[in-house]
């Protein structure tokens, strides 16, 4: 009897112990509860996050609102009042083009180079305003060789705009493109915003 007695005696300590080993469990509480876990889910919701986001820009980044610009309007320096009286009357169309003018929207202390092949990069397409002054400047024919090499085969992009030019003197870069002649009445204006609609068009 005092055996069995000391068993039952006994019997609440290891109860006892094993309730205890929560104390050992304290350890575990850190493991199961542990941050890491609560770390790896919520590392794993901005992941969705992200997903979900570059998902939405790729969406956004269709169409005419995947570039800052529709148009990049490409001239000398001595026709720069011909190239504005074009970005007025794009801008001020109906369709409300926005437009990309070298000397008003280059951030001030850019570099030149840059500024410009970022600008024809970020336009939808790109108009070469042609003259005698466009001809003769070297930085002109640099701007219609980049503006090439950005779009070459794509039908729409680059526009060419005659302007106080016979056909003979087109560019010889440009002789598998048809040029706008800027000889009518609003100086084939209307002609370079109906190509540029088109364009715009096609990737809506």
């Amino acid at each position: 009897s005092d055996w069995f007695r000391q068993a039952l005696s006994k019997k609440p300590k290891k109860i006892l112990e094993s309730s205890d080993g929560p104390s050992s469990d304290v350890s575990q509480p850190s493991s199961q509860d542990h941050p890491p876990r609560l770390g790896l889910s919520s590392t794993s919701s901005p992941t969705h996050v992200v997903a979900s986001s570059s998902g939405s820009s790729s969406s956004g980044s269709s169409g005419r609102w995947s570039k800052d610009y529709d148009v990049c309007v490409c001239h000398s320096e001595e026709d720069l009042a011909a190239a504005q009286e074009l970005v007025s009357y794009l801008e001020g169309s109906t369709a409300s083009l926005r437009c990309f003018l070298q000397l008003r929207d280059a951030t001030p202390g850019g570099a030149i180079v840059s500024e410009l092949c970022q600008a024809l990069s970020n336009s939808h397409c790109r108009v070469l305003l042609i003259t005698p002054g466009f001809l003769q400047d070297p930085w002109c024919k640099y701007q219609m060789l980049q503006a090439l090499s950005e779009a070459p085969g794509a039908e729409g992009r680059t526009i060419p705009l005659m302007s106080g030019l016979a056909r003979a003197a087109y560019p010889a870069e440009l002789r598998f493109m048809y040029f706008v002649d800027g000889r009518g009445p609003d100086g084939g204006f209307r002609q370079v915003k109906e190509a540029v609609m088109r364009y715009l068009q096609t990737i809506s």
